[in-house]
């Protein structure tokens, strides 16, 4: 469908510098530009926080991590 649109001179001198460094035409870069904003944010690895790594024997006799209470009265027992 054509449509026009008002864009600011310095937006559209950059979408030009960027479609031409990929070897594409406006119209397909602004397409993947609304494309990509519509689709929302993705997560990233690179932005993601790092994961925490311990050292240890791992879980103690006695505890079970799907028993939250009696995971919390083994918690507060040794405080």
């Amino acid at each position: 469908m054509r449509t026009t649109i008002d864009v600011n001179d310095e937006l559209l001198r950059a979408v030009k510098v960027y479609a031409a460094g990929e070897h594409m035409t406006l119209k397909a870069a602004f397409e993947q530009a609304l494309r990509e904003f519509l689709a929302g944010p993705t997560v990233s690895s690179a932005n993601a926080p790092p994961i925490p790594v311990f050292d240890g024997q791992g879980v103690q006799p006695g505890v079970d991590l799907t028993d939250s209470a009696a995971l919390r009265d083994i918690m507060d027992a040794k405080s």
